[in-house]
């Protein structure tokens, strides 16, 4: 078992912290504390219970029809929800197929536990879709799960109910289980189709704080499942690493999500003005292609022959961040986020026209 650096969160590390604006991030502008009015005084600094605060379970719950606050597993973030619920259901023997471009542990992990593990591919051509014949394909016997991120991070594409109910209908037919990261389906633009937990025994639901709530620093995610066994068994790994959340953590997103409509309200009411800003930049724009994006706070442009060469110059002399397609498996794309301020959107926009120009001047 050998883990292994991911190149995407290497090159956040490289810099990130060393610009000026953030067009690259995949959720929306973080808060400061100071502007989430929540009171910590009587927060007892003690040991959390493994699955999560029970009130807070039953918050979550309620977002998923007809499922209890047992269906619910709370973790240190929706990064952990991935490594326990792959190290939990699979074996060396089981395997995995991965969508990407996604958030790469969803493959990094498979590999580090060396499960056996296909990528399954969104297509520029296919306007970043799922084609279900190419997922049908890579199907085996062995087949224990199939990881996919909706809507999706980088690209924004979005799945409706109809083709979800294609991909549970078969999950079902070959026994396999379908994990859909829905973190951005809080801040979809039209109606999203139903959480996928509510819809299957053989669905599993992750989501979290982080992107759309904008609080990464919170550090909580959550699994959500019909069959109580996959929440227990997360347990058995958690119990290996965090064993628990942090109780400043889990009063934090508790409050917000009591409060969940009117702290989203401001934040969906941003996401709208940034996209037009962005939709009416890149249509200007000769060098890119991209499909414009259904969901989430990002998009995935495609630039020349490779995007490497120019979000390096991007980011080290117009001091402007974006995350290049390599660290998703997919040169020549780039990620844009559109998820911050509006002002900082726009002057990271104008850097990138500077470094565009200054790569293909023609």
């Amino acid at each position: 078992m050998t883990f292994q650096r991911m190149e995407l969160e290497d090159w956040f590390d490289s810099y990130q912290f060393e610009v000026d604006y953030d067009i690259g991030e995949s959720g929306v502008k973080f808060f400061k504390f100071k502007d989430l009015n929540i009171n910590l005084n009587d927060v007892e600094m003690r040991y959390t219970q493994h699955l999560g605060n029970p009130e807070l379970r039953k918050e979550i719950a309620n977002g998923y029809n007809g499922l209890k606050w047992e269906n619910i597993g709370v973790t240190t973030g929706a990064a952990e929800s991935i490594f326990t619920t792959i190290a939990s259901l699979t074996s060396r023997k089981d395997h995995i197929i991965v969508e990407c471009p996604n958030y790469p542990s969803f493959w990094y992990i498979p590999n580090s536990l060396e499960r056996p593990m296909d990528l399954f591919y969104l297509k520029f051509e296919e306007d970043f879709k799922p084609n279900f014949d190419s997922l049908k394909s890579l199907i085996k016997p062995n087949t224990k799960l199939i990881c996919l991120t909706h809507p999706n991070n980088p690209t924004g594409s979005v799945i409706n109910k109809s083709s979800l109910l294609e991909l549970i209908e078969l999950v079902e037919k070959h026994d396999i289980y379908l994990l859909l990261d829905e973190t951005y389906r809080e801040i979809s633009f039209q109606d999203p189709p139903p959480a996928a937990a509510s819809m299957s025994p053989n669905t599993i639901s992750i989501s979290t704080m982080s992107k759309a709530y904008g609080v990464p620093a919170n550090r909580i995610g959550w699994i959500a499942a019909q069959d109580e066994s996959i929440i227990k068994d997360i347990r058995k790994v958690r119990e290996q690493i965090t064993i628990c959340n942090s109780a400043l953590n889990e009063t934090i997103a508790l409050n917000l999500l009591k409060r969940k409509s009117e702290h989203l309200k401001g934040i969906k009411k941003r996401i709208k003005v940034n996209l037009n800003l962005l939709t009416e930049w890149i249509e200007k724009q000769d060098k890119l292609e991209w499909i414009a994006p259904e969901g989430s706070v990002t998009c995935f442009p495609r630039f020349g022959k490779s995007s490497k060469k120019l979000c390096k110059l991007l980011v080290e002399k117009y001091r402007t961040f974006t995350v290049p397609g390599y660290c998703f498996n997919m040169d020549p794309h780039f990620r844009i986020g559109f998820g911050g301020e509006t002002q900082e959107l726009e002057k990271g926009l104008e850097k990138l026209e500077f470094a565009m120009k200054e790569i293909s001047p023609s």
